[in-house]
């Protein structure tokens, strides 16, 4: 997906474990070969060019395209399922993929997993016995620190932005880059969702966080480029993020990952 996955297993590692490991980068591949816009014998390549009907795609091509359907009727059309006229439903896989990676875990019996697809991530149980998963959020206008630190339990975290990638998210309406915010943060439980939702608020822009506010379950931090900051009520981040111990502020490669 040309991007970078990993995986924390706090659980004792049993051979169950093991396997599950295996079967959880094998699926990863597996989402790459079926849906990758970039390689051109993928199915989702083939249907968007007619090579291929819809019916005859594997199935979780057509589960992945009512996903992005409904989402799409849930912002509103701030979600699409095309990008430039072109099929395109990577803004729901990866979430998706990495859901069902930690759900391949969970099932093998490890319950204190943290699943991070590309700085998007799918946490289960705890960090270790007692205290919750720690999720530094990048400053996408300040290079080197947070600008938020998440914290919880069986959450889900997705960032979207233009720090990494420039202005790469388009607003469906209008086809222009999205630019009105430097950054979006959304937490829920669910990765496929929470990481839609990411991308389809942080094309709204500022209407976001209203948006957000009446969404059950999910809760956003922004950054605005000018560098000013708004969260919803329920954010569960600390605002602004912490120091590290020896007075460093603590950094984050891209997007979310475990501090």
């Amino acid at each position: 997906m040309g991007t970078v996955f990993s995986f924390d297993v706090r659980d004792d590692r049993t051979a169950a474990i093991e396997s599950a490991l295996c079967a959880a980068v094998a699926w990863l591949h597996h989402v790459d070969a079926v849906f990758s816009t970039y390689r051109p014998d993928s199915a989702v390549s083939r249907l968007a060019r007619g090579a291929l009907r819809l019916a005859d795609c594997p199935a979780e091509v057509r589960d992945v395209l009512a996903l992005c359907e409904r989402v799409g009727r849930t912002t509103d059309g701030w979600f699409s399922v095309t990008a430039r006229g072109t099929l395109d439903p990577t803004g729901l896989v990866k979430g998706w993929a990495v859901e069902r990676a930690g759900q391949l875990l969970r099932a093998a019996g490890a319950h204190h997993t943290c699943v991070n697809g590309g700085g998007d991530l799918q946490l289960s149980g705890e960090a270790a016995p007692g205290l919750p998963w720690r999720i530094g959020v990048a400053h996408p206008l300040r290079p080197s620190t947070l600008c938020t630190v998440v914290t919880g339990r069986d959450l889900a975290v997705a960032t979207s932005g233009t720090a990494e990638r420039g202005p790469h998210v388009l607003d469906p309406h209008t086809g222009a880059p999205a630019t009105r915010l430097a950054s979006l943060t959304v937490v829920g439980r669910s990765l496929t969702l929470t990481d839609a939702y990411a991308t389809a608020a942080f094309a709204m822009g500022p209407d976001a966080r209203d948006w957000l506010t009446a969404l059950d379950g999910h809760e956003g931090f922004a950054v605005a480029p000018d560098g000013s900051t708004w969260h919803t009520r329920g954010f569960p981040g600390t605002v602004p993020a912490p120091r590290r111990p020896d007075g460093r502020t603590a950094t984050a490669s891209r997007g979310t990952r475990r501090i």
